[in-house]
């Protein structure tokens, strides 16, 4: 009875020995470079991340005393997300998007980040979705692409997965204040049965908790008209 057992694990782990054999391992510390220079500074701007954190953040960047560096952080990634944007249209051009079968998880997920940063979305939004249906790529992924490009071009999302910002007048004090919101969504009756098949964990109103934003369903027409 226990040799059947045993040539199950042993099919698994060749299984798995072949599969980290087909992994481009040049390619995949690459993307592991340019993933960690996409999110490094994005972490040091996240309101979660501690004081000490960020003077870690600093130091491992080379700046921790430059003070020109701190007050135009947002400058420095611009054009951290631009190199990184160049760096990844070469990959896609040589390999096609590199996936799970090519650089394995969760390195998989590199060139979507630096993607999703850049404005080059509608070019790449289509081989996102092919990779997603091929399973080199969460359907996730491709369901947050989609809807920071609807967002983008004035329209609905569909999976609420965007907020957004703007200044409004508070019209009891008369002054500006920044109002967040999570983005309009097409249908915000299904949206959470859409979020389900789609593989998300959360509710659109657990998703909006999570971003700091109390969750309100708006029309484009009512965000329109808040000033």
């Amino acid at each position: 009875m226990k040799r059947p057992f045993l040539l199950i694990l042993l099919l698994l782990f060749f299984e798995v020995i072949l599969a980290q054999n087909k992994i481009n391992q040049s390619l995949k510390i690459e993307l592991d470079s340019i993933m960690k220079s996409d999110q490094i500074l994005r972490e040091y701007l996240d309101s979660e991340t501690t004081e000490i954190r960020k003077k870690e953040i600093l130091k491992e960047i080379g700046k921790e005393d430059d003070n020109n560096f701190k007050n135009n952080i947002w400058m420095y990634m611009n054009a951290q997300d631009s190199v990184n944007m160049k760096k990844v249209e070469k990959i896609i051009l040589d390999y096609g998007y590199p996936g799970k079968s090519l650089v394995g998880e969760p390195t998989n997920e590199s060139a979507w980040y630096v993607i999703q940063h850049s404005k080059e979305i509608s070019k790449y939004l289509p081989l996102i979705e092919v990779a997603a249906k091929k399973g080199e790529i969460a359907f996730t992924r491709f369901a947050m692409m989609e809807d920071r490009y609807l967002t983008q071009q004035g329209k609905e999302q569909i999976y609420g997965t965007q907020g957004q910002g703007k200044l409004i007048t508070n019209k009891q004090t008369g002054k500006k204040e920044f109002f967040n919101y999570v983005s309009p969504i097409q249908n915000p009756k299904k949206v959470n049965k859409l979020r389900k098949e789609a593989g998300f964990a959360t509710t659109v109103e657990e998703n909006a908790k999570r971003m700091g934003i109390e969750y309100k369903v708006y029309t484009l027409d009512e965000i329109a008209k808040m000033n």
